[in-house]
């Protein structure tokens, strides 16, 4: 009883001794963080808290850590170019929420001090960073960044990183203590991140390629990732041991990607695509790498996004570069309605080095669609494949690949097969054959794919609710509004109506415009989601004002974050003094990104010597723009995105659609959409046309009417070019993803492919028209019923 007592009494002096300080100041929490002692917390006092930097250095003990944390979670906000350093051991910090900063180029969480004075044994825990981003996007910092050992991660929500840098790192350069680190990165969303359209937009990188061949032992665990689009790498693995276990990835538009560095284990993850294009799921470059009870779903990717890409490497190629495929092992994995298997990836005259002594073994794969499963760039005979089961229209002309009969069950994730497949699913074990399945629930026997037949049970990545506990307020600027949520806003036609009712509108306003003529005597800058809808484009005109005493640059500006839509109306640059641009990107670099979507508009008489229809900035950049049932006449210039000059893989815009539009009596081009350089983390760029008509353009005889240089993607189809015989090139048209088909090319130069671009089903005879004002068509035209609709080919009258 006397021992009892005394422990007992020794107990209660211990934690009467620990202190709960609140703190209302950065003094008081400067000198509160001074004197910690283990077991102590510090309180930060619900409120906005400006320009603070947090040097949280103290030393805790493994019974007794150090703990900051908010009053209440989620109510104490940082801001401005507050950020936080930890340094010691042993602590916690819980519940803040840092919001709509900007850092000035240092992380806004780090595990440091500097190089040598490292965290160890420390938690960030249901804490969140949103929007904390700089003006500019080439402005590069991460929020997040893990030293020293033992540290974690968990419980934080992550949104809206619109710079270059990661959202997380793990750190190994600089410190031997960084290796080994044993680092835990669990239960965190990962919210969206828009396309950063340049290398640095991975969400989590760990290591580079300067210590690749170290040992990390990082565990990326019970993570969400929902359309992390940052750039083809969602997850870079740059170092080795580490594990990547039970994540959910939700219509991420890249890759898990074992990028340097050997040995990693990936497993129980899922990965929804949606069906949504250049969804992704897992590429494995270097050595030692497992793969195993992974499900991908709906992935739509290829190339380096595809659902599963096996590299080729560079023979004693640098660090940097891609190292051979060695001893990889890809197992009891299932693939539902996904694109084709990339092997071989990337093979070309420096990456030669093909996959060796690869086990492919025991995978199902399930489609709806028609699929060549297998895409194959170079030998894969170092690839042994045995087990895999096929169900569907699927061809596959592979040893190793059995076509069954598999019966689905709906579950509320995914279909499962079910129990009366199991004769069908039975294989030979492998050498590492697995003990369980995606849930843990044990294999009696070695059956395919990642879920033993019949068994109903979630996987872990679909039932662990990752993210803060706290409400978190999901930025306006990613806030997707429906049609209905738009306030309709009626405006008179007049002098400068349209400028006063958008300077009153408030975010998802839908402006109606009447019959007549709206005159401008500046240009409107476009702060929110705007609407702008006329009558139709042939009675309703936006136009600068004979009455201005400077002409404006533009009429519209979009800025940053922003989703601008007009539609039925007509925009006239003539005027006393003629504004150079009907539409314009934010004007200065930003690091948010803009949609624009013009319906049935007519632009004309932008005839100012660099005068264009739509001018995008250098340092801007537009998810997607779009332009369909429209007219672009007279105009020195068309769309020119074609400022990122400095050759670094970088452009203005994700994605470019054009349907149903006519371009016509463009003195320049028609458009010019540029990417110099080489950045293969990017998806590069992407044009469609399709029912378009290019008419009396380019009067430069070297010109082109359309250019795309280094645009990955392009696509042109049921399209005419005609009337402008001083072009040299219609198109010139570069790589295997540009192609041109079902189209006409009259007395407009020539297309010209090369890298493996294709054109095909391309009339070069009069198209016959029948009215040069409608474009219609003669009806002994061949392009009538001639495009791939079975419609006219040209515009849709």
């Amino acid at each position: 009883m006397k021992n009892i007592f005394t422990i007992l009494f020794i107990g209660f002096a211990f934690i009467a001794n620990a202190n709960n300080i609140k703190v209302n100041t950065e003094k008081e929490l400067s000198q509160a963080i001074k004197n910690a002692a283990p077991g102590d917390t510090i309180i930060m006092a619900n409120k906005t808290w400006k320009d603070i930097k947090i040097g949280f250095y103290a030393k805790g003990t493994s019974d007794n850590h150090i703990t900051l944390k908010a009053e209440t979670p989620g109510k104490v906000l940082l801001t401005g170019n507050s950020r936080l350093i930890i340094f010691g051991d042993y602590l916690n910090v819980e519940g803040l929420w840092f919001k709509d900063g900007d850092t000035n180029g240092k992380s806004v969480i780090t595990f440091k001090r500097n190089n040598e004075e490292l965290a160890n044994f420390s938690r960030v825990t249901n804490c969140a960073i949103i929007n904390y981003n700089p003006i500019q996007r080439d402005i590069e910092y991460k929020w997040i960044e893990l030293w020293g050992k033992n540290n974690r991660v968990d419980h934080c929500s992550f949104f809206g990183k619109t710079n270059k840098g990661p959202v997380l790192i793990v750190g190994l350069k600089g410190n031997e203590a960084n290796y080994d680190n044993n680092h835990r990165i669990d239960h965190n969303y990962f919210g969206h991140r828009p396309p950063l359209g340049s290398n640095g937009g991975e969400t989590i990188r760990i290591g580079t390629s300067h210590v690749s061949m170290q040992t990390s032992k990082t565990i990326v665990e019970l993570n969400t990732f929902e359309k992390c689009d940052g750039e083809v790498e969602i997850i870079s693995n740059k170092t080795c041991d580490n594990i990547f276990r039970n994540n959910l990835f939700v219509e991420s538009k890249g890759t898990l990607t074992l990028r340097h560095g050997n040995r990693a284990l990936v497993e129980g993850n899922v990965f929804i695509g949606n069906n949504l294009p250049n969804t992704g799921g897992i590429r494995v470059i270097n050595e030692g790498h497992v793969v195993q009870n992974n499900i991908l779903i709906g992935l739509k990717g290829d190339s380096f996004r595809a659902p599963l890409t096996i590299m080729n490497g560079v023979p004693n190629g640098p660090a940097n570069r891609y190292n051979q495929v060695k001893d990889a092992t890809i197992q009891n994995n299932t693939f539902i309605n996904c694109t084709p298997v990339e092997l071989a990836e990337g093979s070309d005259d420096e990456r030669s080095a093909v996959p060796e002594s690869t086990t492919f073994a025991n995978n199902i794969f399930y489609s709806e669609d028609k699929l060549d499963l297998l895409s194959i760039s170079d030998d894969i005979s170092g690839i042994d494949f045995s087990g895999n089961k096929i169900q569907g229209d699927i061809k596959v002309d592979q040893k190793g690949f059995d076509k069954v009969t598999i019966e689905w069950e709906k579950t509320k994730a995914y279909p499962i097969p079910t129990s009366s497949s199991s004769n069908a699913l039975k294989v030979e074990a492998t050498k590492s054959a697995l003990k369980t399945d995606i849930t843990g629930a044990l294999r009696s026997y070695a059956t395919a794919g990642a879920v033993i037949p019949g068994n109903k049970t979630l996987p872990l990545a679909l039932s662990t609710k990752p993210g803060v506990t706290w409400q978190l307020e999901i930025p306006e600027a990613y806030k997707e509004a429906s049609p209905e949520e738009y306030t309709t806003i009626e405006v008179e036609p007049g002098e400068n109506t349209l400028i006063k009712a958008i300077k009153k509108a408030q975010p998802y306003s839908h402006i109606k415009l009447k019959e007549g003529v709206y005159t401008v005597t500046k240009g409107i800058k476009i702060t929110n989601d705007v609407i702008i809808e006329g009558a139709s484009k042939d009675l309703t005109y936006i136009k600068v004002s004979n009455n201005t005493t400077k002409a404006p640059t533009y009429i519209f500006k979009v800025e940053g974050g922003k989703n601008f839509t007009i539609k039925n109306l007509e925009i006239d640059g003539s005027a006393n003094l003629e504004a150079k641009y009907a539409i314009i990107s934010p004007s200065e670099p930003t690091a948010q990104s803009f949609n624009l979507t013009v319906d049935n508009v007519r632009v004309k008489n932008f005839t100012h010597k660099v005068g264009s229809f739509f001018k995008a900035y250098k340092g801007t950049f537009a998810e997607k723009i779009e332009i369909k049932n429209s007219e672009i006449i007279n105009c020195t210039r068309g769309l020119n995105l074609s400022y990122e000059k400095d050759d670094k893989g970088i452009y203005n815009a994700e994605e470019i659609k054009i349907e149903n539009t006519l371009f016509k009596d463009i003195s320049e081009f028609a458009i010019n959409y540029y990417r110099g350089g080489n950045d293969e983390s990017t998806l590069g760029g992407k044009l469609v046309i399709d029912h378009c008509l290019f008419y009396n353009n380019s009067t430069d005889t070297n010109g082109n009417v359309l250019k795309t240089n280094g645009i990955v993607s392009v696509k042109i189809t049921n399209s005419i070019f005609a009337g402008s015989p001083e072009a040299k090139y219609a198109v010139n048209l570069k790589g295997h993803k540009n192609s041109i088909s079902y189209s006409a090319v009259f007395n407009s130069g020539e297309v010209k492919t090369t890298q493996e671009a294709k054109a095909s089903n391309i009339l070069t005879k009069n198209p016959k028209f029948s009215n040069y004002k409608t474009f219609t068509l003669k009806k002994k035209s061949k392009l009538k019923g001639a495009g791939t609709d079975g419609k006219d080919i040209g515009l849709l009258n």
